[in-house]
């Protein structure tokens, strides 16, 4: 018998999935402490793995860690769309590609 250690966190159907394929899948339940700080290790796994590829699919896995963090947090979607919305009206996107080179003071 062979046996993979991961200790990472996981979307909700993958235990479901390893087990159609055959094997066996170990997990735990996180508690808030041990969950949050696991889903701050997985954005940035997700990030790096859409710096390598540049994948959409990785934007996705950001998305879905980012909301699964949004969650955490006690805040909607929509309140957070709120929020994101606001802060663009009173300080704008990144439509403009615009690098801060340089500010000068009197």
């Amino acid at each position: 018998m062979k046996s993979i250690k991961y200790n990472k966190l996981i979307r909700d159907r993958i235990p479901e999935i390893i087990e159609q394929s055959g094997k066996k899948a170990i997990v735990e339940t996180l508690n808030e402490y041990d969950y949050i700080n696991f889903l701050k290790s997985k954005l940035k796994e997700e990030l790096e793995e859409f710096e390598n590829s540049e994948d959409i699919e990785e934007i996705a896995d950001i998305i879905e860690v980012l909301y699964a963090i949004i969650e955490f947090k006690g805040v909607s979607i929509k309140d957070f769309e709120n929020i994101r919305s606001d802060k663009t009206d009173k300080r704008g996107a990144f439509k403009k590609r615009l690098l801060l080179k340089e500010v000068i003071e009197n």
